[in-house]
């Protein structure tokens, strides 16, 4: 048996928050189907399944194409992503991973391809997901879900 947790009961104001983040996070510069790439790569990283069929969603409302999302586990040996593209699912999926820590070489990629400002809103947009996927890891999708 799965244990569900209720969240929204439990702490809606917290859950509230979570959502403003989230609303905030999406706020920004970057391309909307980049934000929406980083969420699907980083929700496959987690193995979050709801997530990855929200983002996909989300992607292809943004004019993703759907063979690009396909490609994306395996983006690092895959054509048709570009230099940008590839720094921010190196930077993600290095975040994603932080016990082994985020590498210099990641984080110089990253600098290359994106300002200062792009960095902070792309890192807030590959923190929010990593926190949603746990949410929801934890106590299932129709716990959280609006």
């Amino acid at each position: 048996m799965t244990m569900t947790l209720p969240v929204a009961e439990l702490t809606p104001a917290t859950l509230e928050a979570m959502y403003g983040l989230s609303k905030a996070s999406k706020r920004n510069s970057l391309d909307p189907r980049l934000q929406e790439l980083v969420q699907v790569r980083v929700s496959q990283v987690n193995g979050c399944a709801y997530c990855v069929d929200l983002h996909t969603g989300e992607a292809h409302a943004a004019g993703e194409e759907q063979r690009r999302l396909d490609l994306l586990p395996v983006w690092r040996e895959a054509p048709g992503f570009d230099g940008r593209e590839r720094a921010a699912l190196a930077l993600a999926e290095a975040v994603t991973a932080l016990p082994a820590g985020v590498p210099e070489a990641v984080r110089e990629e990253a600098a290359r391809h994106f300002d200062q400002q792009e960095l902070a809103e792309l890192l807030w947009v590959v923190a929010t997901i990593n926190t949603w996927n746990r949410v929801v890891a934890t106590t299932g999708a129709w716990q959280v879900s609006r």
